[in-house]
């Protein structure tokens, strides 16, 4: 079973917030970026969020860059790919050797 929260830890207190609440800020829209998932109201792609993330960008300089932008925009872009994962395939550039 999965917990229908995710606890968020901020600078002076820490809350739950819901997965759905934190999901509806994720929009899919044939229109927009070619189906792509996106921050609700914008053109970011979850992909791009997470891979500025990859590339060691911290959530305040995404926001700094990007000031429409809230983090939970940001923790529902983890949220989503966390949930989508599990179904995706993923093959691996270059097999390990052993």
């Amino acid at each position: 079973m999965t917990n229908p929260h995710i606890y968020i830890k901020r600078a002076s207190n820490s809350i739950f917030v819901n997965n759905e609440d934190l999901l509806q800020r994720i929009a899919i829209n044939p229109k927009v970026m070619v189906s792509k998932p996106v921050i609700r109201g914008t053109r970011l792609t979850v992909e791009y969020i997470l891979g500025l993330l990859a590339h060691g960008n911290t959530m305040e300089e995404i926001l700094v860059e990007y000031p429409g932008l809230e983090k939970d925009d940001i923790y529902a872009c983890l949220l989503f790919a966390s949930k989508t994962l599990p179904d995706a395939s993923f093959v691996p550039i270059a097999a390990e050797t052993v």
